[in-house]
């Protein structure tokens, strides 16, 4: 009885001590400042006053999505902050875009935190624990907002970075090797596959911009991102119990 309750529990156990050994490796790395060239995007174009005009107006899927998915999709705690986290990144970045600082990034980056932190604990939710993705959604939301204070005051990015790119490692180990509880996994992987697109044009931003000085990797980036979140919105409109 006690070794199939263990055996029951070890994606649970796996999924936490990975998660706090990754958060206590973090104080053993040096401190991440803000990088200041991050704020000079390619496109700077501006269009009926609006400054940046393409990096601002790209924004607007983020906020159709999000308003479609708590419209329709607010099942529970989780699915809600998801979208809640959508909607409000639609704004936050359209304000950071229109001036870009370290001051505007901080509110681009705080939604975008909690909707990662929202996906993770939806994640443990739906394929690891159902009781404990639900308790553990508020204290990673707390870690999403902290992550962002701490930045704040210190100029360190460390633990934000964590809350980028821990489910980048968790969700593909949970959808890889966890049945699912739900139909419609497909979505999840063609999120995955849109969100590293939109990395890669965040990264390429300059270079596709002088291309043909038509479109820049930034803004395809908020479009590509936005599409991911789309498939999360799909997932959750079209899941259905298996079993």
């Amino acid at each position: 009885m006690r070794l199939g309750r263990a055996k029951g529990n070890g994606p649970l156990l796996v999924f936490l001590g990975l998660m706090v050994a990754s958060l206590a490796a973090l104080p053993l790395l040096p401190p991440i400042p803000q990088d200041q060239s991050y704020h000079q995007f390619a496109d700077a174009r501006a269009l009926l006053g609006i400054p940046n005009v393409w990096n601002v107006v790209s924004n607007l899927p983020f906020i159709a999505v999000g308003a479609v998915g708590l419209a329709r999709c607010r099942y529970d705690a989780a699915t809600t902050a998801i979208f809640v986290g959508i909607f409000l990144t639609g704004f936050g970045s359209s304000y950071y875009h229109w001036a870009p600082s370290d001051g505007t990034l901080f509110w681009d980056r705080l939604p975008m935190a909690l909707a990662f932190m929202a996906i993770l604990a939806g994640a443990v939710e739906e394929r690891v624990n159902a009781k404990v993705g639900a308790m553990l959604l508020w204290p990673l939301l707390a870690i999403g907002v902290l992550s962002l204070l701490l930045w704040r005051w210190n100029d360190d990015l460390r633990l934000y970075g964590w809350v980028q790119f821990f489910p980048c490692l968790a969700l593909p180990l949970m959808f890889l090797l966890l049945p699912p509880k739900y139909t419609g996994t497909s979505y999840w992987v063609v999120a995955a596959a849109l969100y590293a697109l939109a990395k890669v044009l965040e990264h390429f931003d300059g270079p596709i911009y002088a291309a043909g000085h038509i479109v820049s990797g930034h803004t395809l980036k908020h479009l590509a991102a936005a599409a991911a979140c789309f498939a999360i919105l799909r997932h959750f409109q079209t899941r259905r119990p298996i079993g």
